[in-house]
């Protein structure tokens, strides 16, 4: 029988399976809300238990490993110091979001609560008001301006910021992924050090694209600063934990709204591509067994290919509902040449609107295709909300035995 790690490596070599692979959290756009967590653990007959939340922006649920057992789930995740492999009790303190939520998280001291009951992240300009099930910015944090020049990153601030790994902080990371390697046969998704670039990063998915078509020069010279010091990065610290991880998250970005491209298929051609590029080479010269991984959300069926000649491996979160290409067109023009990771129903519609049995169906119909000449691993469009019924839950991932 396979393993976990044995049925992910083999999709991503494009071999067949005895079933699909299956990932819940293995990134932070393959997770679930803590919200609509309990209530998942509960209709699988599991214990109750605090919900750990580690990224408290999304308010998304570290998933347990009874959970990823019970659904048949195929990955653990690891970030820079923490994981969902093993317990560290001592990296997480309980925190109730003023009686909402049965927590732990990692610092609850970044909260404060309102006299109307909003929860606020002063340090990150966040807030959650009492009917909200994520923190929000004014604007999403990307206003856009229309009047005086297009604001730009301070390159000397970037530069300023830019420290090397220390040994300590290498060792705790290796520590913690030889540790993961010893207690699970899951594959390993690491979230570490990636590009650091990104069509929504710095100024935001608003502004940064005019200022890739106004100022090239000034993007370029700013990719080039942050990359050339994340490959340092990451040639101090992969070839410690290569043999003990799977899947290296190098990118997360969106690059698709709805029903377009947020840019010009130039614009990543010249500005991002050669820049990703470097990264996916440098990971895969360290280790060659590694299958590099991009997120980027929307329609992103034109960008295909300029993402496979980016030198990426894995391509999620596969949101064919978006821009008019079904999900057999995104399979057709991936097949064999990147894995899809996602994609297993459309989040938007089908999962919190349909029944149990619409859900099964559609999700049934997409891994009958996309398993073609493998090269898929099943996961939702993105995260699964708070809305979400347990039942659409489950027979989601049902339909993947």
């Amino acid at each position: 029988m396979l393993t976990g790690r044995d049925r992910v490596k083999k999709a991503l070599h494009f071999e067949s399976t005895d079933r699909v692979p299956r990932d819940l959290g293995g990134m932070l756009s393959t997770a679930i809300s803590c919200f609509a967590y309990p209530a998942l653990v509960q209709a699988l007959g599991l214990p109750p238990r605090p919900t750990r939340v580690y990224d408290t922006g999304q308010m998304l649920a570290f998933p347990d490993l009874d959970v990823l057992d019970a659904l048949g789930c195929d990955v653990v995740t690891a970030f820079m110091d923490v994981t969902n492999a093993f317990d560290q009790p001592e990296l997480w303190a309980p925190y109730g979001f003023n009686g909402r939520l049965d927590a732990l998280v990692r610092d609850p001291a970044i909260f404060r609560v309102l006299g109307d009951g909003t929860i606020i992240q002063p340090e990150h300009g966040r807030s959650m008001p009492p009917t909200s099930h994520v923190f929000e910015a004014e604007h999403g944090g990307q206003p856009l301006v229309l009047s005086g020049d297009i604001p730009k990153p301070n390159l000397d601030e970037i530069r300023r910021q830019q420290q090397p790994l220390r040994d300590d902080e290498i060792k705790r990371v290796v520590d913690m992924c030889r540790r993961i390697r010893e207690t699970s046969d899951r594959a390993v998704f690491f979230n570490g050090i990636g590009a650091g670039i990104g069509i929504a990063n710095f100024t935001g998915i608003a502004m940064f694209p005019m200022l890739c078509l106004t100022e090239p020069e000034f993007v370029a010279e700013l990719h080039e600063t942050v990359v050339s010091h994340n490959i340092r990065q990451i040639e101090a610290l992969l070839p410690e934990i290569a043999p003990y991880i799977d899947i290296y998250n190098c990118g997360s970005d969106d690059w698709g709204t709805q029903n377009a491209l947020v840019a010009a298929p130039g614009v990543y051609k010249d500005l991002f591509l050669p820049y990703y590029r470097r990264v996916n080479d440098t990971v895969h010269r360290i280790d060659p067994t590694l299958a590099t991984f991009f997120h980027s959300c929307g329609a992103l069926y034109d960008l295909i290919d300029q993402i496979i000649d980016s030198g990426f491996d894995i391509l999620n979160p596969v949101q064919w509902s978006a821009g008019g290409h079904s999900y057999t067109e995104w399979k057709d023009k991936a097949r064999r040449r990147i894995t899809l990771w996602g994609g297993g129903v459309n989040t938007q519609q089908t999962l919190p609107l349909g029944s149990p049995e619409e859900v099964d169906r559609e999700a049934r119909a997409v891994i009958e295709y996309m398993r073609q000449d493998g090269g898929f691993v099943f996961s939702a469009i993105h995260n699964i909300l708070a809305e979400i019924r347990p039942e659409n839950v489950i027979a989601l991932y049902r339909a993947a035995d």
